[in-house]
């Protein structure tokens, strides 16, 4: 007799900086008992000292062979790869404006702290570039998102505002009753 399987043992959230990637990961992770990798983390050393590209890829490569977790964030570099590994992908595509305000938000909240989800040593922040970068992501970010997550074999859900996942939340997931065999 074959042993029943959840169909999504490996999740990527995706979206802008500031729409909530962990925030949902962290939810997720408690609601399916499914462990989180914050690829903030695992790029970011100590006094926000980026990891080398070939040592953040053999990272993320290390993190997709294991059987089940939930991966957010975008680094261009190794979504493609991470979105051949994923069964299901969520895409937030919130506004650049809702983004933004909650980017500014969580830098006041966590001002001179490491939050949880980044790097040790890296100290809450806002720059000029990353605000640009939130900015633009409709423009310049979201259409090679879509094109990916156009091609890829996993199920992919889009939410478009935080309304979207809380409903989500509450009545979309469900891990227990979506076995495969």
């Amino acid at each position: 007799m074959k042993k029943m399987q959840p169909k999504h043992r490996r999740i990527l959230i995706v979206g802008s900086g500031g729409a909530g990637k962990s925030t949902l990961s962290r939810q997720l992770a408690e609601q399916w008992d499914v462990p989180v990798v914050h690829l903030d983390a695992l790029f970011w050393k100590p006094g926000w000292n980026p990891t080398p590209r070939p040592e953040f890829m053999e990272k993320v490569k290390v993190e997709l062979t294991k059987p089940e977790w939930i991966i957010d964030g975008n680094y261009d570099s190794s979504i493609e790869l991470r979105a051949q590994y994923a069964d299901l992908i969520i895409f937030l595509d919130f506004s650049n404006v809702l983004c933004l305000y909650r980017a500014c938000k969580r830098a006041w909240k966590y001002r001179g702290v490491t939050r949880p989800d980044m790097g040790e040593g890296c100290p809450e922040k806002i720059d000029w570039e990353f605000v640009r970068w939130i900015w633009r992501y409709p423009k310049d970010a979201r259409p090679g998102m879509l094109k990916i997550l156009s091609k890829v074999p996993a199920d992919v859900i889009t939410l478009k505002s935080p309304k979207e996942v809380k409903t989500w939340l509450q009545h979309g997931p469900n891990r227990k009753s979506e076995f495969i065999s």
